[in-house]
Parts: C-alpha cells; structure tokens; sequence
C-alpha cells in the first residue's frame, strides 16, 4: 500500500449525504452531556463526521449575550437550530445537548430542522432530587439560595417533552445504557 492509500484510509470520513440531527432536552445534570459526549466519541471512532454543541460551550463561544428569560432562551436555541440544521445538511451528525426547557420551543426547533434533515428528540430523564444530589457545577445550590434567576427546575420551569422519540432514564440506567440506546437510535435513523 503506498503512502497516499495510507494517509486516505487514515483520514478517511464516512461520508453521508445527509446527517441527522440528535436533540437531547432535560434538566441541569440530568446527563445530557455526558451521553452526548460518549456517543459522539463513539462516532468519531466510526470516522463519522459529528459535531457536538453544548449549552455551556454555545454560550461562551457563538451565542456569549444569550440571557435566560423565556424569550432570550427561545432566541438562543432557535440560532442553534438552525446552525444543527446546516451542519447535518452537509453530512455532520450533529448532537445538541441542551436543556430546552419549553415544549413550544422545542416543536419550533423541530420544525426548523425536520423540514431538511432527520430529527431525534431525546429526553435525558432525571427527577429533580436527583439533579440536585448530583450538582456537578453547584449551580442548584446557589439557585436554591436566589443567586441564580430563571434556573430551570427551580424558578423557572421544565416542560418534559410529551412525545419524544426516545427516554433515557438516567436514574434507572447506567451511562453505557444510554449510549448504547441512543447510538442504536441513531443507527436504525440512518442506517450505517
């Protein structure tokens, strides 16, 4: 084999002429990125092109000035959509790992992205108690004591989504669980 079949096996993606986009919706550490991440991992290693956009990361890079009123996390996400929505048009198997709070805000990214490529809602469940117990960044601590407004689960709400089309309990099932359940989603979605 000659250097050059070597550099293209080495560098090699597995092109798809259209991604997908994978939305994984709940509350503050609930496991959303976790998963997110170890999946993305996954794909990678498959020599998939995958992109991960996180709510912290989006925030401090794309989209610094997004505030946390309904309308500002509304406006937020919808930008992520459509970013999603162009990633995954062009191949990229794009998993976005937010808290999305609100069901209308939801069906509108739903929309945006479903009206070019396909769409995975993922609730990533997890009772608040638990969120709380867990607290990897301590914000729920400092909600709980009015230092942070508009927390979702503690003074602003969550909307569990109604209908999405995969649950991952991370109070029942261990992370490699639900990696294993959203790759298997994400497989049967595309068929690789």
């Amino acid at each position: 084999m000659s250097w050059v079949d070597r550099l293209s096996e080495k560098v090699a993606h597995r092109c798809l002429e259209k991604g997908l986009v994978v939305w994984l919706t709940g509350l503050p550490a609930s496991g959303k990125t976790t998963i997110a991440s170890r999946v993305a991992e996954i794909l990678k290693k498959e020599r998939f092109k995958v992109e991960l956009l996180d709510g912290d990361w989006v925030r401090k890079t794309i989209n610094p000035d997004a505030g946390f009123t309904r309308e500002e996390r509304r406006r937020h996400l919808l930008r992520v959509a459509w970013i999603a929505r162009l990633l995954a048009r062009n191949g990229v198997i794009v998993l976005c790992s937010f808290v999305s709070p609100y069901e209308d805000v939801r069906r509108e990214i739903r929309e945006i992205i479903e009206e070019e490529v396909p769409f995975i809602e993922v609730y990533v469940k997890c009772s608040l108690n638990e969120c709380i117990r867990r607290d990897p960044k301590g914000l729920y601590k400092k909600a709980l004591r009015g230092e942070i407004k508009n927390f979702t689960g503690i003074s602003d709400p969550y909307e569990p989504p109604k209908n999405p089309d995969l649950v991952l309990d991370t109070e029942r099932l261990t992370v490699d669980e639900c990696v294993k359940k959203l790759f298997d989603k994400i497989n049967k979605t595309i068929n690789f």
